[in-house]
């Protein structure tokens, strides 16, 4: 039985790829058009964002993946204190052939985001008080990226990440978050 096992698992991983990705990005934002209100939110926008995936793709050409990414340094939220986006997602991936070399990653899916807030003070008047706030939010997820294989297993992937943030407007003027980046990342196994 264990034999048969073992057979079924070796056909199978023959039929797909298993890829890891790391990358940079940076995110941009719409502008604010709400000058009027007596409190403007800053755009989440800027700084330099490191990411890591992982992705599962099938004979069929569709698959899964997730991944991500952090606010590498702290921003500085409206000139007061500092914060840092961790944006997480989910996805269902169609990934087709374009070229010998050359495959589209067309990613959906959903997510979170984490953005810790630092209070400008950090002391604390009593035993076991927190440092940071958190705020947490679900966002949708659409993205886009060309993989192109340059060496062996090796590939490189421009990409961009739409971000659908659902009461982002708490924290920051937009829903609206766009991440452009590239990464660079492994095949493990490719048919």
């Amino acid at each position: 039985m264990s034999v048969c096992a073992l057979l079924l698992s070796a056909r199978f991983a023959h039929s797909q790829q298993f890829d890891v990705a790391v990358g940079g990005s940076t995110l941009f934002s719409t502008r604010n058009i709400t000058a009027s209100e007596a409190y403007l939110p800053p755009g989440e926008k800027g700084g330099v964002y490191p990411s890591v995936g992982i992705e599962r793709i099938f004979q069929n050409h569709y698959g899964y993946s997730a991944e991500i990414a952090y606010r590498y340094d702290q921003g500085f939220y409206n000139d007061y204190q500092h914060f840092r986006p961790v944006i997480y997602d989910f996805n269902a991936v169609y990934a087709p052939r374009l070229a010998k070399k050359t495959t589209a990653d067309l990613t959906a899916g959903v997510g979170g985001e984490t953005v810790v807030f630092y209070p400008a003070t950090g002391n604390c008047a009593y035993v076991g008080c927190s440092t940071h706030l958190d705020s947490n939010h679900f966002l949708f997820h659409a993205g886009a990226g060309i993989r192109y294989a340059l060496w062996h297993r090796v590939f490189v992937r421009p990409e961009a990440n739409y971000y659908r943030i659902v009461n982002n407007t708490v924290d920051f003027h937009s829903d609206n978050v766009l991440r452009l980046g590239a990464s660079i990342g492994i095949t493990f196994h490719r048919d």
